[in-house]
């Protein structure tokens, strides 16, 4: 990968990440915490959102390492579960939003990436192809919009796996019976272990080629729409 797809891979995932987090928030308000938005975490403004390790050290060390993946987190923000209205749901909601947020997100993106490639063809194939070609005032627009679709599938599904403190393990959390739940949520006390062996696992054990299996199948689903969409609106 060379170091302009770097640099926008890193751009879109930091924007993501915090779209991600402000979902959360936003969600957090919708439902009676003001916590988010009282401290000024309802902002697409990346400085508040930013993790320094997260946003930036992981995804290049990612990057120069040579991993399929890219993967980062912004800084979670904060939610006062005792202030949503009905706080056994209405967490799980909080929770659900960011991976939908990043779905929305890469929805967006292939139905911006299709209506970019219909107006260039009926522009004509010679003005498609010079449009489009490396170095052509679109490409890097093209570049983007298709890094939008893939970090966003990537960002969506990882945070839905079921570890924490990853959303998916609030989404678990809820629909376990009084007694799983226990024994459940004693893997919070690990803070970011098992985030870790997740991580290394995909990198060493058959785990990655499944994951990657489901990256690119709903990666497949969305560049469906990108390509329909020219049907669509033709």
């Amino acid at each position: 990968m060379d170091l302009g797809m770097v640099l926008i891979r890193v751009g879109v995932l930091i924007f993501s990440v915090v779209f991600h987090e402000v979902a959360h928030g936003w969600t957090a308000f919708k439902l009676g915490d003001s916590t988010a938005r009282d401290m000024g975490r309802l902002t697409l403004n990346p400085i508040p959102h930013i993790d320094p390790i997260g946003s930036i050290v992981l995804p290049l060390v990612l990057v120069l390492t040579g991993s399929p993946i890219m993967l980062g987190w912004a800084k979670p923000v904060p939610v006062r579960v005792g202030m949503l209205r009905d706080p056994e749901n209405d967490h799980a909601k909080v929770a659900a939003a960011g991976p939908a947020s990043n779905l929305l997100l890469a929805l967006i993106c292939a139905v911006l990436l299709g209506l970019m490639l219909l107006v260039t063809e009926l522009v004509g194939p010679q003005a498609h192809a010079l449009l489009l070609q490396p170095g052509g005032p679109l490409y890097f627009v093209a570049l983007v919009l298709e890094s939008g679709i893939l970090m966003n599938v990537v960002l969506a599904l990882f945070n839905l796996v079921p570890l924490p403190p990853l959303d998916g393990s609030w989404i678990v959390s809820r629909i376990l019976t009084p007694a799983l739940r226990g024994r459940y949520e004693n893997l919070r006390r690990y803070g970011m272990l098992p985030i870790i062996a997740f991580l290394v696992a995909l990198n060493y054990t058959s785990l990655g080629n499944y994951f990657m299996m489901a990256i690119y199948g709903v990666y497949g689903f969305f560049f469906g729409i990108t390509r329909n969409v020219g049907t669509f609106f033709g």
